[in-house]
């Protein structure tokens, strides 16, 4: 039995608003959901709100029409991620196979870990279940199965603090009665194709011959079927990959007409990039601005330096030239994204860096290392004292 793989997926339940009821325990049971209230969407909704219509990413405008008596709570910056490493780190405490495969949805492999029959893992899983409430105020989801995509099922099927388990060699006869809408991949558009054509169970997939399955599905009919049998032979990361790129955007409560209002913001980004490269050991060449307009159209415009840099004071050059490029229209902006690509490692290219670079990098360092310790007074870079 030990030999047999387990794999269980983790999903937060309505992570935003469990982590601001966790804040505020007064939210418990309330019809509430997190989002902006002048402009933007819906995030995270609880299951009361859900209830009365409400979802993500439905506009928030449109929510409090829907829903007058809605509570609606204002995205707290750095919560959510705090509370999703905490409860990463209590998952570790279990197994160090974790992939943290987002925010709040992760996987662990427990097969290496010694347990002896599915009934240990069950309570060892249930026990983490509880932990991550009673510690943290989280709820979540969880399923246990042979391979990730059906423990990813089985964790999205009795939410909220569902706990479903799938003995392995019983995937398919899990997997046949569902709805064709709970494998991955099939989205609400191709559900309601798949229905009109008579497939509304992963098991009338079974009943089509192969030119009907291919007909239907098209040429990855072959990768659907797998799916419905329960097939996945993906492992459990447990690093990350490194990023080729790296990015932030900004939506704006208000629209901003003010160029160097958004210059600022531009360069704010770019220190907060930088910083990552340098923490990563790496360094970029290329950065891309992009702007929306408040009628949602998009432009964007990119530039690359001669060398790659860890330094945002060698990009800082580069954002007024592009913002005006690609600031074209004569029209508020809505929104801002600072991308940072043509990434590399960054120690090959030491000796490609004069002394005064070399101890702006230090510099950059030690203003790093003061924003870490003292996040409530961030100390200020360059661009920052001259406004």
């Amino acid at each position: 039995m030990a030999e047999l793989p387990f794999i269980v997926h983790l999903d937060a339940d309505a992570f935003f608003v469990a982590c601001e009821q966790a804040k505020d325990p007064r939210l418990r049971g309330q019809i509430c959901a997190v989002g902006g209230r002048e402009r933007g969407i819906i995030a995270s909704a609880s299951y009361e709100a859900r209830a009365k219509g409400i979802y993500t990413p439905m506009p928030t405008s449109k929510a409090l029409k829907v829903c007058p008596e809605l509570i609606l709570i204002p995205v707290t910056p750095g919560l959510y991620s705090e509370v999703s490493h905490k409860m990463f780190d209590l998952c570790e405490t279990l197994t160090p196979y974790v992939q943290r495969n987002s925010i709040d949805e992760g996987y662990l492999d427990l097969t290496p870990c010694g347990f002896k029959s599915l009934q240990e893992i069950e309570a060892a899983v249930r026990k983490l279940q509880v932990r991550i409430m009673n510690e943290l105020g989280i709820p979540i989801s969880m399923g246990i199965a042979s391979n990730k995509l059906v423990s990813q099922i089985a964790s999205k099927l009795k939410k909220p603090k569902g706990f479903v388990v799938i003995p392995s060699g019983q995937e398919a006869e899990f997997l046949y009665p569902l709805s064709i809408g709970k494998l991955p991949g099939i989205g609400v558009k191709t559900e309601q194709y798949l229905k009109e054509q008579g497939v509304l169970f992963i098991k009338d997939l079974f009943l089509r011959s192969e030119s009907e399955l291919e007909s239907i599905l098209g040429s990855h009919w072959r990768e659907v079927m797998s799916m419905a049998r329960g097939e996945d032979t993906r492992k459990v990361e447990t690093e990350e990959a490194q990023a080729k790129s790296y990015s932030e955007q900004e939506t704006f409560s208000v629209d901003l007409s003010e160029f160097e209002a958004v210059e600022r913001i531009v360069k704010r980004m770019l220190d907060s990039l930088m910083n990552k490269l340098r923490i990563e050991g790496r360094r970029a060449r290329t950065m891309t601005l992009k702007i929306r307009y408040p009628d949602f159209s998009v432009a964007s415009h990119g530039q690359s330096l001669a060398l790659a840099t860890d330094l945002e004071s060698e990009f800082y050059p580069l954002v007024r030239p592009l913002l005006k490029e690609v600031w074209q229209r004569k029209l508020a902006l809505r929104l801002v994204s600072v991308r940072i690509s043509g990434v590399d490692e960054g120690e090959s290219q030491l000796e490609m860096f004069s002394q005064v670079e070399d101890k702006r990098r230090k510099l950059a360092g030690v203003l790093d290392k003061l924003n870490a310790i003292n996040k409530e007074s961030l100390v200020k870079k360059g661009h920052q004292l001259e406004h």
